[in-house]
């Protein structure tokens, strides 16, 4: 039994997970004023997205999109830079760049749109 007048140990802070930069591929439609090319029926991005985990990333990239008048229609991830690594995947210093931005600023990166056409 707990005295009331004796204060309760505070619950211990969970640890903070760090902040990692996930590859993800986005499928974007259209939508009226998106930007994409005029004749485009969609478009693809090549995005670097920091999140504490993939589902994080992908929910802040969905969202920074559509803040952006763009309509995103589905997401894949293509892992961290060390899981793309083991993988065997050949990272440019380029996309290093760009990567260490996205974590440095906690931020979404569009490295790259290929805009679709019929």
């Amino acid at each position: 039994m707990t005295d009331p007048d004796t204060p309760q140990d505070p619950k211990p802070a969970k640890p903070k997970r760090p902040q990692q930069v996930f590859t993800l591929v986005v499928e974007l439609g259209r939508k009226k004023g998106d930007g994409l090319p005029d004749k485009a029926t969609g478009a693809a991005l090549i995005v670097y997205a920091s999140g504490v985990d993939e589902a994080e990333a992908v929910r802040e990239t969905v969202a920074v999109l559509k803040e952006a008048d763009l309509s995103p229609l589905d997401v894949s991830g293509y892992g961290t830079l060390e899981e793309r690594l083991e993988s065997g995947d050949e990272i440019d210093p380029e996309e290093r760049t760009l990567m260490d931005r996205a974590l440095a600023e906690n931020a979404v990166i569009v490295a790259q749109m290929n805009p679709f056409y019929d």
